[in-house]
């Protein structure tokens, strides 16, 4: 099946060229475009999208040189409510999102990262500029931010899976607040359920999340490699995430709305 998507993957570098903000909250090591491009070609993906670090701050010179030198390629930036960007020209640069955090915790959220705060104030903004948001969140966090997620004006797209908690199981009321956001038709969703199954002795105990994901509403979900799997060690092989949602979806039509026909939608 070709035109296939990534929709969650970061560059880092060549630091040279590219250097990381002086306050980040984290190191990488490179992980450069031509790196990246090597990947999609071994795992026969044709587009994707790349999110903008916060370790990068507010330096998008990375981002917006990815987009102008691969037109296949979309965006998804950072963007605080006192940045001085001007929403209305960045979608014809191939951004098709800002991304926020709202995470469960103290001391949580990246420097760099925009908050949720941002979100309520940027997202009228967002909407009348062709844009979407993007929100980094988990399950623990939604039911406090679920009103405001269903009443937004612009869709919003969650990543990393809702952050669900498999020791807690599919009737965690937050779990059970992602399958009514997704349910709305308001949230998107992003399956990448890994990072929430580290500490889980098989990652297969994230299957019945995602098959409830699908029984739900498979029109809202996409996938994403989560390249170059920052603070993970050791970090997966890529290859075995993609063999892994193919094998909890068995059902190929729903593997080609997930992996081509939503994200073309969403990202088009």
């Amino acid at each position: 099946m070709k035109n296939k998507w990534d929709c969650h993957a970061h560059v880092f570098g060549p630091y040279d060229t590219y250097p990381l903000a002086a306050g980040r909250s984290y190191t990488p090591a490179e992980a450069d475009l031509e790196s990246y491009f090597n990947l999609l070609e071994s795992l026969d993906i044709q587009n994707a999208v790349l999110v903008h670090p916060s370790a990068y701050g507010e330096n998008h010179a990375l981002l917006f040189d990815c987009l102008e030198k691969q037109k296949s390629l979309r965006g998804v930036m950072v963007i605080q409510s006192s940045n001085d960007l001007k929403l209305e020209t960045l979608h014809t640069k191939g951004v098709r999102a800002a991304r926020f955090s709202a995470r469960s915790g103290s001391n949580t959220n990246f420097f760099g990262s925009a908050n949720f705060e941002d979100y309520k104030i940027l997202r009228g903004q967002l909407r009348s500029s062709g844009l979407h948001a993007e929100l980094w969140t988990d399950c623990k966090m939604l039911p406090n931010i679920e009103s405001e997620l269903i009443n937004s004006p612009v869709d919003t797209v969650i990543d990393h899976m809702g952050g669900f908690d498999v020791s807690l199981g599919i009737q965690d009321p937050g779990f059970q607040c992602l399958l009514r956001l997704l349910d709305s038709g308001k949230i998107w969703l992003k399956l990448c359920a890994y990072r929430n199954l580290l500490q889980a002795h098989d990652f297969d105990l994230g299957q019945i999340f995602h098959e409830k994901l699908i029984q739900t509403n498979p029109d809202r979900l996409v996938w994403g490699t989560d390249w170059p799997h920052l603070n993970i060690h050791p970090a997966p092989q890529t290859s075995t995430l993609l063999d892994m949602l193919l094998r909890w979806t068995p059902d190929k039509k729903i593997v080609d709305k997930i992996l081509k026909i939503n994200p073309s939608h969403l990202y088009q």
